[in-house]
């Protein structure tokens, strides 16, 4: 993995069941009765159950799944969205108005309630200094609860210039946090100048693999049925390597590494065919990008998440530039479909692939060594491959092993 140092990290921001806890994280009230522990759940940048998909939602909802699972009941407490569209200091001021003005609300709403009836936690998802977390610090204390928060970043050279109103928000938030799960590994290095290193608690990125592929085996989708239906369906050639891509069709750094895709496989030599599957307002855009190799791209558009384990697994290779992505949740999809994967290693992709074992790595931005990746890949026997990335998945990113970490954490910081 070549990156850049540390300090260039920390100046860039990284712009999908319901399950029987396995284990309960309860309070006892008095003698013979217990009662499940309840946190306020809140995301600044987009709320669970927003409209639009993304992958910040999707990782909001699979938190909400992975703490039930631990035992813990996450209220959502508020949808009010923070996320600056701009630069000015008036709006960043309108915002943290708002996020106070809803704060002081709850409090007022959980001052009246018995404190056992209260939430005994704050727990906030994606927080960085363009999507500040205005209310929880000020419920957490005015409540005198802890509060928590997963996938935080710092940004030290926003500390002046025009986002420097909402930075100094970011980092005080940041540093009244107890606990700071790290869903990105490059976050950490940033983090560590401003809170102490026991704080930062690991959480790699994961999914509920047993809910997300459905009604499909132990070993996962049926590969075989899947080319047989997508060939027919598509006119897909099924003797051909299939590529495979998932990803929004948005302005920004989507559009961005759908444009390196589109000129990296200009260069692969072997044959391939592609297939993408997505929709979003830049879809003309990203349809241009293709012109040059329209005749290998199939357009499938947006698929409902129950679909989409086929379609994985089906594909030789999934690729994804991942431009300033902080991880990427498709790339983990598709390996624990069993799906092999060449990104760029951008933020926490790493964390994500095993570089020459579930796929292969390149240097963000390279184009050339994106394209090289992508023949060589070809040119291998991929079964062992795809072995391998089912079974790094299902070690390493499984929801089990998230709610383990959140219950230990809560059970440390809030008490059992």
């Amino acid at each position: 993995m070549r990156v850049g140092a540390a300090w260039s990290r920390c100046q860039v921001i990284p712009s999908q069941s319901t399950v029987t806890a396995t284990f309960n994280f309860t309070r006892r009230t008095s003698p013979g009765t217990i009662r499940p522990m309840k946190i306020a759940f809140y995301a600044p940048l987009k709320a669970p159950d927003h409209p639009d998909p993304s992958g910040d939602r999707t990782v909001a909802r699979l938190l909400l799944q992975a703490l039930r699972r631990a035992g813990i009941e996450p209220m959502l407490v508020s949808r009010f969205r923070a996320r600056l569209a701009g630069e000015t200091e008036a709006e960043q001021r309108r915002l943290a108005a708002k996020g106070h003005a809803t704060a002081d609300k709850l409090i007022a709403k959980y001052k009246k309630l018995p404190k056992a009836k209260r939430p005994q936690a704050w727990f906030t998802y994606h927080l960085y200094y363009k999507a500040v977390d205005w209310i929880g610090p000020r419920v957490a204390t005015a409540l005198g609860i802890p509060y928590l928060v997963a996938e935080a970043s710092h940004a030290p050279k926003r500390a002046t210039g025009a986002f420097a109103f909402s930075h100094a928000a970011a980092e005080a938030a940041i540093k009244q946090a107890a606990a700071i799960f790290c869903l990105n590994p490059s976050d950490k290095e940033c983090l560590a100048g401003i809170v102490k290193a026991k704080r930062l608690i690991d959480l790699p990125p994961f999914l509920d693999i047993a809910a997300f592929v459905g009604h499909h085996d132990a070993r996962g989708p049926d590969r075989s049925l899947g080319r047989l239906k997508l060939s027919q369906h598509y006119h897909l050639d099924p003797d051909m390597p299939w590529l495979l891509t998932v990803a929004m069709m948005r302005k920004g750094d989507k559009l961005a590494s759908y444009h390196m895709l589109a000129d990296a496989l200009r260069h692969v030599t072997r044959a391939y065919q592609l297939l993408i599957v997505g929709d979003g307002p830049a879809r003309a855009a990203v349809e241009q990008a293709f012109e040059p190799i329209r005749k290998r791209v199939a357009w499938l558009g947006l698929k409902p998440a129950s679909e989409l384990p086929e379609i994985y697994a089906a594909a030789d290779l999934f690729v994804w530039p991942a431009i300033n992505e902080a991880f990427g949740m498709a790339l983990l999809e598709a390996q624990a479909c069993g799906t092999p994967v060449i990104a760029g290693a951008s933020g926490g992709v790493p964390a994500i692939i095993a570089d020459g074992e579930t796929g292969w790595l390149s240097p963000p931005g390279d184009m050339a060594a994106f394209a090289a990746d992508v023949d060589f890949a070809l040119e291998r026997e991929l079964a062992p491959v795809r072995m391998a990335a089912r079974a790094h998945a299902l070690k390493f990113h499984d929801m089990d092993a998230a709610a383990a970490t959140l219950r230990k954490v809560f059970a440390k910081v809030v008490g059992a």
